[in-house]
């Protein structure tokens, strides 16, 4: 099954990512759903010439890329968000649409998945998100941010030399990790702490799934 579904598969993606987000507590009206599923849709059809995600099944996108991006909405608080590393633009995009109140940059370094997210940007038609085509640990822009997320960019350690210079007083890096990151954790950086381990459960995946949250010491 491709993403690009019509009739009684698309009603069952339609019903997965329904019941998915009832689960994560969460309140996205019909028209984010629609627009979480069109973003899918995007994907699937630049697939065929770039390849942005090694995930081509439809329900298994639901879950791996929509719903655990989904997964870290009620941790996360600021205004001026940062996805780093943002490829196919997960999980900057999901909490784009569910957080309209927040401005969320979509960091990516590829120009291939940085035209992607222009693209879908206009396509999804996503007011609040804009994207960005530089290196993270080069990039200066005017305004530090509240919130710093990423999804696989790097250990902690690397990801706060990456990206600390870009994190706003007070602000949060939140790192999405599978197990227990133990021996990442212990290889923090002085200058900084972890403020908090949350335990994600996310509908559809078996796997372990963590939130590591990291401020300023």
């Amino acid at each position: 099954m491709t993403i690009s579904v019509a009739g009684a598969e698309h009603d069952e993606l339609e019903r997965r990512l329904e019941h998915g987000v009832e689960e994560l507590g969460l309140r996205l009206d019909p028209a984010a759903r629609r627009t979480l599923l069109q973003h899918l849709a995007l994907i699937e059809k630049w697939n065929r010439v770039h390849n942005l995600t090694a995930v081509r099944d439809a329900t298994k996108a639901v879950d791996v890329h929509l719903l655990d991006s989904l997964a870290v909405v009620p941790y996360l608080k600021g205004k001026r968000f940062l996805d780093a590393g943002s490829g196919a633009g997960f999980p900057g995009i999901p909490i784009a649409v569910a957080r309209p109140d927040i401005r969320m940059a979509l960091l990516e370094s590829s120009h291939k998945k940085s035209a992607f997210l222009k693209h879908a940007i206009g396509e999804l038609q996503l007011r609040n998100a804009h994207a960005v085509c530089e290196r993270v640990e080069s990039w200066h822009p005017a305004e530090a941010f509240d919130c710093i997320v990423s999804r696989a960019l790097a250990e902690l350690a690397e990801l706060i030399s990456l990206t600390g210079h870009l994190l706003a007083p007070g602000g949060v890096l939140a790192a999405m990790k599978g197990v227990f990151p133990f021996e990442e954790i212990e290889r923090v950086p002085s200058e900084f702490r972890v403020r908090k381990v949350h335990a994600l459960a996310v509908p559809g995946l078996a796997a372990e799934r963590h939130l590591v949250l990291i401020e300023r010491a």
